[in-house]
């Protein structure tokens, strides 16, 4: 496959962030999300993440020492509140700033709001977990 068969095009609606890519050669429409360039280095996270629960797991059936496995506990949660710090902040950078850019031109000022208003949803998540 040659790169011009590799590349995309946005798809931009007027009045919307530009929130899909286009593959020229299929005509399908693929989400694009701010995390979407650090996909592979996010799926790696989770996939060490999966294989400490799945270790816990093993740690329970094995009768292991309750403050071997709490603190191993601590370790996912951990890890699972960096992933979730990841995605918030590519989630503000990408989603909340092209919403906020698009408005400027087009001078509608709902979806900055909405995009500012799951940002603040997700925080509030956060902080109760």
């Amino acid at each position: 496959m040659s790169t011009t068969d590799q590349s995309v095009t946005e798809a931009q609606t007027p009045g919307q962030e530009p929130t899909s890519i286009i593959n020229p050669l299929t005509g399908d429409a693929q989400e694009n999300h701010g995390y979407t360039s650090d996909k592979e280095a996010y799926l790696r996270r989770l996939k060490r993440i999966e294989g400490q629960v799945r270790g816990i797991a093993r740690m329970v059936d094995e009768d292991k020492y309750c403050i071997d496995i709490l603190t191993q506990v601590s370790a996912i949660n951990k890890a699972l509140h960096a992933v979730s710090i990841g995605l918030l902040e590519e989630h503000i950078a990408h989603c909340v700033v092209g919403a906020a850019t698009e408005s400027q031109t087009t001078g509608q000022f709902d979806s900055v709001d909405a995009k500012v208003k799951e940002a603040s949803d997700a925080i509030s998540r956060l902080l109760r977990s």
